[in-house]
C-alpha cells in the first residue's frame, strides 16, 4: 500500500457570461420552458462567446484553483485536462493551459472519457501522486459542448452548456484523508447511444456536414436507463468498498445528467434528496465539467468542510462510468 495520499487542496471554476435559456431554445426548436423543465430540471446553461475556447475556460477554472491551493503555478508536477472538446485535434487543451499559466516544461495532457473525464483524470492524478512520481497535479474538466451542439435537434440542444472546473490534487500522509477509493468502467458496446462521429472512422467531408453529422449524436431513452442504473451501483459500490454507512456520507456529487435521474437514483438508494449537490437548472450537462464545477461551488458555498466524505459518481459516452470516495 502506498505511503502517500491524494489530497484536494483547492477548487475553481468558470463559465461564460453568455446564458442560453429555455426560452432563448423555444424560438429555436418546438420546446418551451415548462417542457424542459420537467424532463431536466434544466432552466439555461452558457455558452462560449467568440474568442472563448474550452481551454480559455479551463485556465480561468485553474487560476482558481491554484489560489485556493495557496500554489503558484511553478508548484505544478503535471497537467491533466479532461475534455472532449480540445481546442484542436492537436495539441490538447491542456498544453494551451499549460502555457496560459507560464509554464514551458511541465507535462501536460488531454483526456477524454466523456462525462466521466474528471473522475478518469482524478483517477489518474491520484496513481501519478501515490506512486511517488508527483506531488502536485492540476486536474481540470473542461468542455465547449455548444461548439458540437446541433441547435436544430430538440433531443440534444436543450441539454448541453460549457464551463470548467479545476481541482489542484497534492501529495499528503494521511491514508484517511483525501482519494480513499475510486473505480473505473468503460463498454464500449454501447458507443451508439451518445457519440460524436468526426475522426479517423469518420472524416470530416462535404457529405457528414451536409447531413450535420459534425454534431454529438444521442439516443436519449437508452441513455437515460444506463444512467440510472449505473449512479445507483456507483454510489452502492463506493460506499460498500470504503466500509462508510450512507450516514457517513456528507455529501453526493454527480455528473448534472438530469434532474429525474438525480432524484430517482436518491430515492432509491434511501439517500435524503438533500444530499445530492446540484445546479443542473443553472448549467445543463456540461459533460467533463460538471463535476468539478458543483464541487467548487459547493465548497465555496460551505456545504463541502474539512473531514466531510464526499461521493463522486459519473456516466458518459464511450460507454464509460466512475465513482471516486473523498475525505476533504
Amino acid at each position: 500500500m502506498s505511503q502517500y495520499s491524494a489530497i484536494i487542496a483547492g477548487t475553481g471554476s468558470f463559465v461564460p457570461e453568455k446564458r442560453l435559456t429555455n426560452a432563448d431554445l423555444s424560438t429555436m426548436v418546438d420546446t418551451n420552458d415548462a417542457w424542459i423543465v420537467q424532463r431536466t430540471g434544466m432552466r439555461e446553461r452558457r455558452i462560449v462567446s467568440e474568442g472563448e475556447s474550452t481551454s480559455t475556460l479551463a485556465l480561468k477554472a485553474s487560476h482558481k484553483a491554484l489560489e485556493a491551493a495557496g500554489m503558484t503555478p511553478k508548484d505544478l508536477d503535471l497537467i491533466i485536462c479532461a475534455t472532449i472538446t480540445s481546442d484542436m485535434v492537436t495539441p490538447g487543451s491542456a498544453c494551451f493551459v499549460a502555457k496560459g499559466l507560464g509554464l514551458s516544461d511541465t507535462p501536460a495532457f488531454d483526456l477524454g472519457a466523456a462525462c466521466s473525464g474528471f473522475l478518469y483524470a482524478m483517477s489518474t492524478a491520484t496513481a501519478f501522486i501515490k506512486s511517488g512520481l508527483y506531488q502536485n497535479v492540476l486536474v481540470i474538466g473542461a468542455e465547449a459542448l455548444s461548439r458540437i451542439t446541433d441547435y436544430t435537434d430538440r433531443g440534444t440542444c436543450i441539454l448541453f452548456g460549457d464551463g470548467a472546473g479545476a481541482a489542484v490534487m497534492r501529495r499528503g500522509t494521511d491514508p484517511k484523508q483525501g482519494v480513499l477509493y475510486s473505480s473505473l468502467h468503460a463498454d464500449g458496446n454501447g458507443w451508439e447511444l451518445l457519440n460524436c462521429p468526426p475522426g479517423s472512422q469518420h472524416p470530416i467531408n462535404q457529405d457528414m456536414i451536409d447531413n450535420k453529422g459534425q454534431f454529438l449524436r444521442m439516443k436519449g431513452r437508452e441513455v437515460y436507463k444506463f444512467a440510472v442504473t449505473r449512479f445507483e451501483e456507483m454510489i452502492e459500490d463506493a460506499i460498500h468498498k470504503t466500509e462508510l454507512t450512507k450516514e457517513d456520507v456528507s455529501l453526493v456529487i454527480p455528473h448534472q445528467v438530469n434532474q429525474r435521474i438525480i432524484d430517482s437514483a436518491m430515492h432509491k438508494l434511501n439517500l435524503p434528496p438533500e444530499k445530492a449537490f446540484v445546479n443542473i437548472d443553472k448549467y445543463g450537462n456540461t459533460s467533463a465539467a460538471s463535476i468539478p464545477i458543483a464541487l467548487d461551488e459547493a465548497v465555496r458555498a460551505g456545504k463541502v468542510k474539512r473531514g466531510d466524505t464526499i461521493v463522486f459518481v459519473a456516466f458518459g459516452a464511450g460507454l464509460t462510468w466512475a465513482n471516486a470516495v473523498v475525505r476533504m
